[in-house]
Parts: C-alpha cells; structure tokens; sequence
C-alpha cells in the first residue's frame, strides 16, 4: 500500500464524520497522478508555501503602512497567525488540517502592496473591479507558474475565495480558516497598535474585555476554546452568542479607532497616489510590463486586468522602487 493511502485510511478512521476527506475531493482544475507520499490538501499546502506570491508577502503590508519597528505584523506573519490559529481549532474537532493550513495559507495570496489602502484603489481603477479574495484564487489558478498556476484542488480554492465575512465557504475547514482569520487580525492588529501608541489596552471597552480578556493572550484563547467547544459535535464552526457579539463589537471598535486612524492610516493616501500613478503609467506603456503579462494579453486578457494582475503582485517596497525609477527625477552625474 503507497503511504498516501495509509495516510488517507487513518483520515478516514480518526476524522470526524464532519471533515473533508483527501481522498474524497472534487479534484484539480486539470488531472494529474496522485501524489505517493502525500494526499490532495498537503500536497496543495507545500504548493502554496512554495510559491513566489506566498514569499513576497513578507514585504506587504497588513496594517501600518512602512512602520519603524521589527515586530509589527506583515501579511506573511498575520497569514501564519490564522494558520495556526486555525490548526488548533481543527485538531480539537477532528478535521483536516491540512485543508485547513492550506486555505490558511493561500487565503491573503492576491493581497495589494499597502494593505487594503492598495486593494481599495485598485478596486476604484480596474473595470472590472479587484478584490483581494478573488485576486488570491486568480493567483493559484492562472498566475503563479508562469501562467500554469498551482492546480489547487476545489476545496482549497472555495476555501479562499470564501474567507471575508459575507461569504460562507462550502467545508468545515473553509468555516475555521474564515472565523480564524478575523480572531488573528483583530488580535494582533490590538498588539500592533498598542506598539505603535495608537491605542492602549484601557481604551479598549469593558464590556468587550470583561468577555474576552484584558490581554491579546486572554483574547485569544477564549475566542478559540469557545469556537471549539461550542462547534464540538456539529456540522457547523460556531461560537457562544456573547462572545460572538463581543468579537463583532472590538472588531467594530477596531475600525472607528485603527483602521479609519489618521495616526496609523496617516500615509494611505501618498500610497494611493503611488498605486494610481503606476497604474495610469503602465496602461500606457504596456511594453514596460514583464514577457508573462503581455503574453496574458495576446491571450485574450484585457490591459487593465493585467496591469492590476502586475502591481497587486508587488511587494510594498517594489512598488516604492518602480515610482522611483518611472517619476523620481535623476540625479546628475559627475563624469
């Protein structure tokens, strides 16, 4: 028997009657051979955490835009916050972790340079709009690979396409990574702006505290033992009224006093312009852009779907780097 069966058995025995099964996917976007070692949803993990988008993350921004300090989150670190927050959630239940992490991991691949400030101008430019989320599926679908894509199965795609708060993923899994993800920012986006000074942990409400906890720590581990007590047994992810409601109210708290802060927002608009101003440059001169986005066009694909392919996939200080070069007058030089 090939390892990737053994492991698909003991899916099968252990799991929980609720989980998405490896061997029971939809499939891939295109056939290809099994794996020997490895089932579809590992095997889609180690695609995504191989990939050039999932590396360049690291130099995006998740909040604070360009912050003075080592330990503010990134887009890669927030990523790896939902993951493991997500992983502990669904070992509890008996779910696939590795459908899990890989939904964990791919979710925020089509994340702007500048955070939402970034996803929010490019939304306004494009014709056809841009959203992160779909921005992500895109990615692994026709993007990365120059163009073949990751070939991730259904399950993590619907994983990532679903993960925003108005959407519903279609597994259990897609449900843990969704409510995961909000548990992870709305937490660290707290440590974040205490660090910055934007906020202290008094400014937060006592009725929000007094449920969840006066530490990011406290927070945290009532969020996910309340997830997983309350989900134990059910074909649903779910969470106790009160401590839903507290989570929806700090994450309210959080956008009138973080996200929507001057202080901590105060150079989204120069980032705009930046992102504006790199959009109308490329556009018309297209011939500036790489051999796999013209390429994208002579195959149907519209210039401005493709330039918003090319700088949502760049890092913060990449995009800082092409202004420059396109709009930063030269300096003279001495012969």
């Amino acid at each position: 028997m090939l390892i990737r069966e053994n492991i698909e058995l003991l899916e099968r025995t252990y799991l929980s009657p609720f989980a998405a099964l490896s061997e029971n996917s939809k499939g891939r976007g295109r056939e290809e051979p099994q794996c020997d070692i490895r089932p579809v949803f590992q095997r889609d993990r180690d695609r995504i955490l191989h990939c050039k988008s999932f590396r360049r993350l690291k130099h995006k921004t998740q909040v604070f835009l360009t912050p003075r300090g080592d330990h503010y989150r990134t887009r890669l670190t927030h990523t790896l916050e939902v993951s493991q927050n997500a992983r502990t959630i669904a070992k509890a239940l008996r779910l696939n972790e590795d459908l899990v992490e890989a939904i964990a991991l791919g979710h925020d691949l089509g994340h702007t340079p500048f955070g939402h400030a970034g996803e929010n101008m490019l939304n306004s430019l494009c014709e056809d709009g841009f959203k992160h989320n779909e921005q992500s599926v895109r990615i692994v679908e026709i993007l990365e690979k120059n163009g073949r894509g990751l070939n991730l199965t259904w399950e993590v795609r619907d994983g990532m396409l679903n993960h925003q708060t108005r959407l519903m993923p279609s597994t259990m899994e897609g449900k843990i990574v969704r409510l995961s993800d909000k548990i992870a920012y709305i937490n660290h986006d707290i440590d974040d702006a205490i660090r910055g000074k934007v906020l202290s942990e008094e400014d937060i409400p006592a009725k929000y505290r007094e449920i969840l906890g006066n530490t990011t720590r406290k927070r945290l581990d009532t969020l996910i033992h309340n997830i997983i007590t309350n989900s134990l047994g059910k074909n649903d992810i779910c969470m106790s009224k009160d401590v839903e409601q507290a989570m929806q109210g700090l994450r309210k708290f959080m956008f009138a006093h973080v996200y929507r802060n001057p202080l901590a927002k105060g150079e989204e608009d120069r980032a705009k312009d930046l992102l504006s101003r790199l959009f109308y440059y490329y556009n018309k001169n297209i011939d500036c852009l790489p051999e796999q986005y013209l390429r994208m066009m002579e195959q149907g694909e519209k210039k401005e779907r493709v330039v918003c392919d090319y700088i949502a996939g760049m890092t913060d200080r990449y995009a800082i780097a092409k202004f420059e070069e396109y709009f930063m007058p030269k300096a003279w030089q001495i012969n």
